[in-house]
C-alpha cells in the first residue's frame, strides 16, 4: 500500500473536493508540505503536476486490503495517497507514489514488444531514419514525431493508430459505485458528436494525471476519498503558465470526462459554475439616445453564461430594450463597458473595434515587481481547446498579442489581498501569495486577444509577474486586481471624440499599504 499517514486533528470535509474549481482543503495542504519534503528528495530537474488524496476506510468499517495488524476502521489513522501527472524522471514505478492506472513502459509488456516492432517495420523501410513513429506516445505522454526522409509508410501508419486504440482500451477506470468503463467509452460518452468529430479519441497522455491515479488507487483498496489537491512543482512550463508549488485544479480537456465518470457515487462539492452569482447591478456612467457608458462590477457576467443568464447584456436590455454589448469584459474584470442602444450604434461601435481605432487603459495590481519600468510585451496567444477557457502561449501557431505597460507605484502588502475565511472551514492560510511586493501597473492593450492582459503579465516572457486574485495564471484573491479605466473612441452618430476614465478601484489599497 502506498499509504502515508497524516496525524491532525482538523475535521473531515464534509464532501469531496469538485475537482475543477476548488480551495485546497488544510488537509491537502498538510499533505501537500508531506510529499515536498518526498519530492525535494527526489530532486527532479523538470517542473511537474503532483497529487494529494486524504483517505478514509470504508463507511461500512472494513480495512483497506494489506493494512496488516488493524482490525477495524477506528485503528485505521487519516492517511494520503500521492501521485505525479505522467512520468517523473523517466519512471512511472517511484515507491512513495500510487502506479499508474495502465503500466504503458514495461519493456515486457505488449505494448512497448509491438512498439518495437513498428519501429523494426520502418527501419527495413528503405531510405528511412527512425526515431519515433507517428501515433505513438512518448514518455511525457505527447505523440513522438516522425523523423523521416521519406513518408510514413501507410501500413506502419495503420499500425500505430491500432495499437493506440489497444492502449486507450487499457485504461479501465473504476468509479465509487465500483463500476468499471475504459478511456475510449468514456471519451465518447462525455462529448457530444460535434467535439468528437474533432477528437474521435483522447490526446496522447489522458488517464496519466494526478486525480485519476489516486481514485483509482483508493477504489481498489477499499479506501474512502475524502479529499482531494493538486500543485505545481519545479520550473513552468514554456507555453502554459504554472507557478512553483501552487495549488491548481484538475485539467479539463484530459481530466474532466474521467472525473466525471470516476466521481459518481461520491457525494461532491457543487460545480460552481452552476451555483448562479448574485445579482449586480452595473453604474450608468454617461449616456445618450444611442449609447451608454457603464461602470462594471468585478463579479458581473457581461454576457450570459452557459448556466447563469444575468449579465450586463441582461441588466441593459431591462433598462433599455434592445440594446447590447459592444465589447466584453472578464467577469471578474470591473471597469468601463460600452452599450449600444441602436443597431446602428451597435455597427460602427463594432467596427472600431474591429479597426482597432478603440483605445483603452487598464490597471492592475500584480505580484512582484517587474524588471522595467516602461516596455512592451509582444507574445503570440493560442486558445487551450482542451483546457478552455485556458489561453497558452505558442510562437508558432499563435495569434500576435502586444501589450503597453508602466509601472505606476510599488508597494508591500499581503493580508487585505485574501479572501474572508469561511466560518464552515478552520481557519488556517489558504492562499500563499507568490510576493510581499506588489506593483501597480497601467496597461495599454494594442490588441485584444482573449486573456491577453492576464497573461503577458503572468508568463515568464512577459512580466512574470501574475494579476494578483488571477485564479487561472496567478493566485487567488478576493477579486481580479484588474480595472478597465480609460476608454477613448468616436461617437457612433456625432462623430466626437468621447474618452472616459474612471477612478482607481485600488486607492484605498495603495493608501493602506506601505509605499517602496
Amino acid at each position: 500500500m502506498r499509504l502515508h499517514q497524516l496525524s491532525s486533528d482538523i475535521p473531515k470535509p464534509e464532501r469531496f473536493t469538485y475537482p475543477f474549481c476548488y480551495e485546497p482543503h488544510p488537509l491537502c495542504i498538510l499533505a501537500a508540505e508531506e510529499v515536498k519534503r518526498e519530492i525535494e528528495r527526489i530532486h527532479p530537474t523538470e517542473g511537474k503536476m503532483f497529487g494529494v488524496l486524504v483517505v478514509s476506510p470504508p463507511e461500512s468499517g472494513g480495512v483497506p486490503e494489506g493494512r496488516g495488524g488493524l482490525n477495524n476502521s477506528k485503528d485505521f489513522p487519516l492517511s494520503f495517497l500521492a501521485a505525479y501527472s505522467g512520468l517523473l524522471e523517466g519512471r512511472n514505478d517511484w515507491p512513495y507514489f500510487v502506479p499508474p492506472v495502465f503500466d504503458a513502459q514495461d519493456p515486457n509488456g505488449y505494448f512497448k514488444i509491438r512498439e518495437r516492432e513498428i519501429s523494426e517495420f520502418l527501419r527495413e523501410y528503405e531510405g528511412t531514419e527512425v526515431r519515433g513513429y507517428e501515433g505513438t506516445p512518448e514518455a511525457d505522454g505527447n505523440l513522438a514525431p516522425p523523423n523521416l526522409r521519406t513518408p510514413v509508410p501507410p501500413a506502419s501508419r495503420q499500425m500505430s493508430q491500432d495499437l493506440q486504440l489497444w492502449l486507450f482500451h487499457q485504461y479501465q477506470f473504476l468509479n465509487a459505485r465500483g463500476e468499471t468503463k475504459d478511456l475510449v467509452d468514456v471519451w465518447q460518452d462525455y462529448y457530444s458528436p460535434r467535439i468528437r468529430r474533432r477528437f474521435p479519441l483522447p490526446p496522447g497522455g489522458t488517464g496519466d494525471c494526478c486525480a485519476p491515479k489516486l481514485l483509482q488507487y483508493a477504489y481498489k483498496h477499499g479506501l474512502k476519498p475524502l479529499c482531494m489537491a493538486e500543485f505545481w512543482w519545479g520550473p513552468s512550463p514554456k507555453s502554459d503558465i504554472r507557478h512553483h508549488g501552487q495549488f491548481y485544479p484538475a485539467c479539463r480537456g484530459k481530466c474532466k470526462p474521467i472525473l466525471t465518470w470516476m466521481l459518481q457515487g461520491l457525494d461532491v462539492d457543487p460545480s460552481p459554475d452552476e451555483a448562479g452569482f448574485p445579482h449586480m447591478s452595473a453604474q450608468v456612467v454617461w449616456e445618450d439616445e444611442t449609447m451608454a457608458v457603464l461602470n462594471k462590477p468585478s463579479g458581473m457576467l457581461s454576457v450570459p453564461g452557459r448556466t447563469e443568464d444575468y449579465s450586463v447584456a441582461i441588466w441593459a436590455h431591462q433598462r433599455w430594450p434592445g440594446s447590447q454589448p459592444v465589447h466584453r469584459l472578464d467577469m471578474w474584470t470591473s471597469g468601463i463597458i460600452l452599450i449600444a442602444k441602436t443597431s446602428e450604434a451597435y455597427q460602427s461601435l463594432q467596427k472600431q473595434f474591429t479597426e482597432h481605432t478603440v483605445k483603452k487603459k487598464y490597471l492592475a495590481i500584480v505580484e512582484g515587481i517587474p524588471q522595467q519600468e516602461h516596455g512592451i510585451i509582444d507574445l503570440p496567444l493560442l486558445s487551450d481547446p482542451m483546457n478552455r477557457p485556458r489561453q497558452v502561449v505558442d510562437l508558432e501557431h499563435g495569434k500576435r498579442a502586444i501589450t503597453e505597460y508602466r509601472i505606476l507605484r510599488t508597494f508591500e502588502g499581503g493580508s487585505q489581498f485574501l479572501r474572508p475565511f469561511d466560518s464552515k472551514r478552520p481557519k488556517v492560510e489558504r492562499f500563499t501569495l507568490q510576493s510581499s511586493l506588489f506593483t501597480l501597473l497601467a496597461l495599454w492593450p494594442h490588441t485584444g486577444r482573449t486573456h491577453q492582459l492576464r497573461i503577458h503579465c503572468a508568463h515568464e516572457s512577459g512580466l512574470g509577474c501574475p494579476i494578483l486574485g488571477d485564479e487561472l495564471y496567478g493566485t487567488k484573491a478576493d477579486r481580479l486586481y484588474l480595472q478597465a479605466q480609460a476608454i477613448s473612441f468616436v461617437h457612433p452618430i456625432t462623430g466626437r471624440k468621447m474618452h472616459f476614465e474612471l477612478p482607481s478601484d485600488f486607492d484605498h489599497i495603495i493608501q493602506s499599504s506601505h509605499i517602496i
